[in-house]
């Protein structure tokens, strides 16, 4: 008895879940706060597993629950409080919203409305197995408090009061409970497959794909084989990726719990040499961040040739020029409290979720946070390269599709958008500028439309109303273009293209695009994408370009390509890695997560 009060305490200290599959709902229904530090998970679960155990002796034999679960009385509960909330469109248990209104139905009629977490002898040890998973929730950067566990934790307290008086169970009180665990199961499983945010809800250029999966089944199959654990589980990512930041995230839960996050004293170009207090601060700093190992002697206050070494790694990490003195923006990630990094691994691993369990073999992905590309196959990075991703005001959007065919010097057919806001205010101050870029101009965008001499537009009275032509850019040097472009479908006309202007790469901040993406080694991309079209080779792709001929390629094995937006990753070297929100994406998803749902 002290044992299983001890152990309904502990996870009472630690809530809907949508019709994720049918209806992605808006976000406000997901209520999150911030994560809390985590608790003592050793304690956690040998209490767990002893107050588990005693939890199920007293209900096997304790027969007071047979006079009840032995009948009909739970299953005819069931059925008419399902059958009355069916017409309402909110469903509500013990003042908390039920989100599977649709799916909870089914499941209970498929069972003829058996209860699915008690049997005749007692509460199953399913219930105690999904309890500890949900308790577990936070390891994933998750809420265990979203999962209608402070009122499960109540019904349990108070069926564990009366089985000790050997006083009968209130049906309403079993069903209750039943409810409230299936619809934590159901939350718990979509939030786990999909994330717990719909991201086109909050974001108007980001797309993904829902997943086809059977919650009915999975629930019944897991209850069917006792495997709610397990089976909780497999609903994770798997990616290396996802599996990454949750192993970052418990480790910068612990650098939380024991370092005083104080801001390191302010200092002007800190580099090699230097000495002080300030230096040891910044070495303990490198130590607690994994960029610098404990040397476990008496502390050093020389910024020598480790220290920087040390600098160099973290610059690397938040995508700062490693140059290996500690300037402004260095001191800024230095100071960068660790709770705002714990939430950035958070929002990722939400990202994470976002994304197809299946990736293909090989897959490209493009992280537009650090303006990188790379080609995984077999799991391994072959291939990586700096992109150029759009601005602020021009933001690349996120989504996965499949690249299946490239264009050897392509022409552009310059956007009406484009063409107003960028290319006429050119024309308007240089009456060459067309001739000069090699761009045609023809009357209209219908097909077959006549070429227009661009002397007999009065281009100084054109405007936005009164602008009907269509620009294309003939193929060559100056083509925006570029030699070659990469083509995958997708609403948004975005594709991967080469550029003239290959000097941009060296910038550090390369988010200065209309929206495509700019690649920094776009014939080292293509022969990749041609290595098995044995007709192609280097110099004939170059011999193609040499000639100018627009050549059209369609790809023997398309690539599935992952347009996606991180701020916190792990690399391919194990590397936490940040970078600063440059789309100001992060915000609006934290603010999703943490919004609360509406009392019934």
């Amino acid at each position: 008895m002290v044992l299983t009060l001890i152990f309904l305490y502990v996870i009472e200290n630690n809530l809907c879940w949508q019709d994720y599959f049918e209806e992605r709902a808006d976000p406000k229904i997901y209520p999150v706060k911030n994560m809390l530090k985590p608790k003592n998970n050793i304690f956690l679960n040998f209490f767990t597993t002893i107050a588990l155990l005693i939890l199920s002796s007293i209900f096997s034999q304790n027969k007071s629950f047979a006079d009840v679960a032995g009948s009909n009385i739970i299953n005819d509960h069931l059925k008419k409080r399902i059958e009355l909330k069916k017409t309402e469109n909110k469903f509500g248990c013990r003042g908390e919203l039920i989100c599977g209104v649709s799916l909870i139905p089914q499941f209970y009629q498929r069972r003829g409305f058996s209860p699915a977490w008690s049997r005749d002898e007692g509460i199953s040890p399913q219930a105690g197995s999904l309890i500890e998973e949900i308790n577990r929730a936070d390891q994933e950067g998750l809420r265990p408090d979203d999962y209608h566990l402070d009122n499960i934790v109540s019904l349990l307290k108070m069926i564990e009061k009366k089985q000790a008086l050997r006083e009968r169970v209130d049906p309403k009180t079993w069903v209750d409970l039943d409810l409230l665990l299936t619809d934590a199961f159901m939350l718990y499983s979509s939030h786990l497959l999909a994330g717990r945010v719909n991201p086109e809800t909050i974001h108007s250029n980001w797309v993904v794909a829902s997943p086809n999966a059977d919650l009915i089944n999975i629930l019944q199959s897991a209850l069917d084989s006792n495997q709610i654990v397990n089976v909780l589980r497999d609903l994770r990512p798997i990616h290396d990726g996802y599996i990454g930041l949750k192993q970052f995230l418990r480790q910068y839960r612990n650098i939380a719990n024991k370092e005083n996050w104080s801001p390191l004293l302010p200092g002007t170009n800190l580099r090699k040499g230097d000495q002080g207090a300030f230096v040891q601060r910044l070495r303990d700093r490198l130590v607690f961040l994994g960029d610098l190992e404990d040397s476990n002697e008496d502390p050093i206050d020389l910024f020598d040739e480790t220290t920087e070494r040390a600098v160099i790694k973290c610059q690397k990490r938040h995508g700062l020029k490693p140059d290996g003195i500690v300037g402004p923006r260095a001191l800024d990630i230095l100071n960068t409290p660790i709770q705002h990094r714990i939430r950035q691994i958070e929002l990722n691993m939400e990202r994470w979720r976002w994304i197809p369990r299946d990736l293909g073999n090989p897959y490209l992905i493009v992280n537009i946070a650090d303006a990188l590309l790379w080609v995984t196959e077999n799991r391994q990075h072959i291939m990586e390269m700096r992109v150029i991703v759009g601005r602020p005001y021009r933001q690349t959007p996120v989504f996965s599709s499949k690249m299946i065919y490239m264009v050897i010097n392509p022409y552009w057919n310059i956007p009406t958008s484009l063409a107003l806001k960028d290319i006429l205010p050119k024309i308007k101050k240089d009456n060459n500028y067309i001739a000069q870029q090699g761009i045609k101009v023809f009357k209209d965008w219908s097909k077959g439309a006549p070429e227009i001499d661009p002397k007999t537009i009065d281009w100084k009275n054109i405007k936005r109303q009164n602008f009907v032509y269509k620009l294309r850019q003939d193929p060559g040097p100056r083509n925006a273009l570029g030699r070659i472009k990469f083509i995958l479908p997708n609403k948004f006309a975005v594709y991967l293209h080469d550029t003239p202007k290959h000097s941009d790469f060296k910038e550090t901040n390369r988010n200065f695009s209309s929206g495509c993406i700019r690649t920094e080694k776009p014939i080292d991309l293509a022969l990749y994408l041609l290595q098995d079209d044995h007709q192609w080779s280097r110099e004939k792709l170059l011999e193609i370009i040499e000639i100018g001929e627009t050549q059209v390629i369609e790809l023997r094995k398309p690539i599935t390509v992952h347009i996606q937006y991180w701020t916190a990753w792990v690399d391919e070297n194990g590397r936490l890695n940040f970078r600063d929100d440059i789309y100001d994406r992060d915000r609006p998803l934290d603010q999703a997560l943490k919004e609360r749902l509406p009392d019934v």
